[in-house]
């Protein structure tokens, strides 16, 4: 974890400085702010509407009485990226811009939900094995056939 913290807050700042600088040299410095501050505005228009988009397809899939896995993920995913994009920097606004866009982030989000293993019910107790045996194609089948016959009522 203080690895993470180190990367986050000492080494990704002294990137964006560094991308941030080549970029004003090459182009100025006033195109560069304007172009940090347009990629800042774009980035919250996408975020908006893509978490609009998100949050309908959750409540799709409460209303059909689904758990919503992939539809929590991707809430989860534009969320960061939005944040990503509102950080000032070209490398955020890369990284958001990934996690924003529905065709990388329907990616990330099933690379994301095929590596954790989704537990549903309460915290620290393992999920409920089936508690029907498993069978085979040639094992035996007990039915019972029922015969029923309808009759018209005289009201």
């Amino acid at each position: 974890m203080p690895l993470l913290l180190l990367i986050a807050f000492i080494v990704v700042p002294i990137i964006e400085l560094a991308v941030i600088i080549q970029v004003g040299q090459a182009i100025g410095v006033v195109p560069t702010v304007l172009l940090l501050l347009a990629m800042s505005a774009a980035g919250a228009w996408l975020v908006r509407r893509e978490g609009l988009k998100s949050w309908r397809r959750f409540r799709t899939a409460l209303d059909q009485a689904r758990i919503p896995a992939a539809e929590v993920v991707d809430g989860a995913l534009v969320m960061l990226g939005g944040a990503l994009m509102l950080t000032p920097g070209f490398v955020t606004d890369v990284f958001g811009l990934l996690l924003v866009a529905p065709p990388s982030r329907a990616l990330v989000n099933r690379a994301i939900r095929t590596r954790v293993r989704w537990s549903f019910g309460i915290p620290g107790v393992a999920p409920r094995r089936p508690t029907q045996p498993v069978t085979h194609p040639d094992d035996p089948i007990d039915v019972e056939v029922v015969d029923v016959k309808r009759t018209q009522s005289r009201d």
